[in-house]
């Protein structure tokens, strides 16, 4: 089994100015500072994009901590295939979880829309599908926070 995520976030910018913005380090470490992680840094490395970010594990509930401890690190790695497309994998180091997936820029009358899909699986027993669910929801919120600090940054 596996939770899937969709979601889709719509800039007043073309396609190549989102692209840009999502190419560039200062916009991801913008994020991540307002993601308030704990410790985080992103670098790029062609088409390589990593994001590294340690999570407080404070705000989830007792039996995901029992899981994930008191921080929870996620590895996030954006491989671009494309101008305007890329797969997408998160990572949690040390733990059975993970998602895949693909983000798409679709551009329509100088709009663009990031459409980003993924499928996440944690391989825990009877509490697997809950742990997917609370994970969908954090990447979720990690991604409003995202496209708020693009609106912004494509604004200025």
């Amino acid at each position: 089994m596996s939770t899937k995520l969709a979601k889709q976030m719509t800039y007043d910018a073309p396609a190549e100015a989102v692209a840009a913005m999502l190419d560039d380090v200062a916009f991801r470490e913008e994020v991540l500072e307002r993601q308030k992680v704990l410790r985080g840094s992103a670098s790029i490395d062609g088409d390589l994009v990593t994001i590294e970010q340690v999570r407080s594990g404070d705000d989830l509930p007792s039996f995901a901590r029992k899981f994930v401890g008191d921080e929870i690190t996620i590895v996030q790695r954006e491989t671009w295939t494309s101008p305007t497309s890329c797969d997408v994998e998160l990572a949690i180091p040390g733990k059975p979880g993970e998602a895949v997936g693909t983000m798409r820029l679709v551009e329509s009358g100088g709009t663009t829309t990031e459409v980003v899909d993924l499928d996440l699986t944690v391989r825990i027993p009877l509490v697997g599908g809950k742990i997917e669910g609370l994970i969908a929801g954090l990447f979720s919120e990690a991604l409003d926070i995202e496209h708020r600090v693009g609106v912004e940054w494509l604004s200025r």
